[in-house]
């Protein structure tokens, strides 16, 4: 096949493809196997280096999906609650009941999951095998890793003709909810990326865009940030690209020189003056910048949780501007343990806030630890106010620093 037909091809497939999406009805499986024909063609005859970007069918989506990249992810937990629904039976998943989720991820920095029961997954569909490397698998007990391991070894014995008949419904089904064109659904299902970020045992997260908020306990936030359980982020901006090299940062006494006496946004300066200079190199190196910070007034200032908000994240906006490079922000709100209190899982030293950011804001890149580090300035030494920033930098296993060193003086 030439080049030139090459397009005609590719140009009578998105006309087929166009067609099929604008059709409410149900894709049928010849339909279905003519895309797959086609594709497989294509892809045979045309050398992968002189291959054109394929071409995107338009489709309407909601203004919350808008931009949903195409791209899937699959994990294995057990279910935090009872409110979710496998999409295989439509039925309630219970809580603590082993479910599977298949996650198609959003540019702005966040994956919206589909839940199932491990007997309702559509294998064929979502290439999970080997299932030890599935994420969250080894934090399940050992009885639940051999279901696992057994629906493997069902799946290599009896092929891909028991889940075939439901493919057309769930490709149909990620298009109505995801917004996303057939084309892309087809690469959702096969190019599943898992990623682990390293061998540590860690808490698998579950995370999806419905359970973030524009408010945090009553506090309204800025229109791109957003709150998810106690911790609040910032929506991904222009410019901010998902790395496997992360330079992550403490913000208070580690780039900004603030007071925990005197509230306001444009209350701080540099820490010091070699800040947006080393950041904007670090940034044109390839890495993604990462902002882990704790903010227990948030949470304490029942009363004035409005002026606690304005103030840290009115700081961080104003940091970003300032150094002029696209950064990465998660703050921690929850209190530390004490009497009548839980230890919050997202405040540093905990490292709640790096896996949240590693499994659902990094577009399922799996991260190079031997190229990422921490900078912060809670390194535990004499005049130190704590080690929470060494502690969370030991519990992931990165490299660490302190400010003075990586800055200099």
């Amino acid at each position: 096949m030439n080049q030139k037909s090459h397009y005609n091809a590719a140009d009578h497939l998105d006309k087929e493809m166009a067609q099929s999406i604008g059709d409410s009805s149900e894709v049928t499986e010849k339909n279905l196997e003519e895309v797959k024909n086609c594709d497989n063609k294509l892809h045979k005859t045309v050398n992968p280096l002189d291959e054109p970007s394929p071409k995107k069918v338009k489709t309407h989506m909601s203004s919350s999906m808008k931009g949903v990249s195409e791209k899937a992810s699959v994990l294995v937990e057990y279910a935090k609650s009872g409110r979710s629904t496998c999409k295989g039976c439509s039925e309630n998943i219970a809580k603590g009941v082993l479910r599977l989720g298949a996650s198609a991820h959003d540019p702005r920095g966040y994956d919206s999951t589909k839940w199932y029961h491990v007997a309702c997954f559509p294998t064929s569909s979502y290439p999970i095998f080997p299932v030890e490397k599935l994420k969250g698998f080894d934090s399940i007990k050992n009885s639940d890793r051999e279901k696992l391991l057994e629906l493997g070894e069902n799946y290599k014995r009896d092929g891909n003709a028991a889940d075939q008949s439901s493919e057309p419904s769930l490709k149909e089904e990620m298009v109505d909810s995801t917004g996303i064109s057939k084309e892309g659904v087809q690469n959702n299902l096969e190019e599943v990326k898992l990623s682990a970020g390293n061998n540590r045992i860690h808490p698998v997260i579950s995370f999806s865009v419905s359970d973030t908020n524009k408010d945090y306990k009553g506090a309204t936030l800025p229109t791109h940030w957003r709150a998810f359980e106690t911790v609040i982020f910032c929506e991904q901006e222009d410019g901010l690209h998902a790395s496997a090299k992360i330079a992550a940062f403490d913000f208070d006494g580690c780039l900004a020189k603030t007071s925990v006496r005197i509230i306001g946004a444009d209350k701080w300066s540099l820490q010091y003056k070699s800040i947006p200079k080393k950041l904007q190199s670090l940034y044109n190196d390839g890495y993604k910048l990462v902002i882990f910070t704790n903010e227990s007034n948030i949470d304490r200032w029942k009363n004035k949780r409005q002026e606690a908000v304005d103030s840290k994240v009115g700081r961080l906006d104003n940091f970003i501007e300032c150094v002029k490079v696209p950064i990465q922000v998660f703050i921690a709100c929850g209190l530390g343990q004490g009497k009548g209190t839980p230890d919050d899982p997202y405040r540093k030293p905990n490292p709640g806030m790096w896996w949240l950011m590693a499994q659902h804001f990094n577009s399922g890149i799996e991260i190079d630890m031997e190229k990422s580090f921490y900078v912060g300035d809670a390194a535990g030494r004499e005049n130190d106010h704590s080690d929470a920033d060494i502690k969370f930098a030991e519990a992931i296993g990165l490299k660490f620093c302190v400010p003075e060193e990586y800055f200099g003086s």
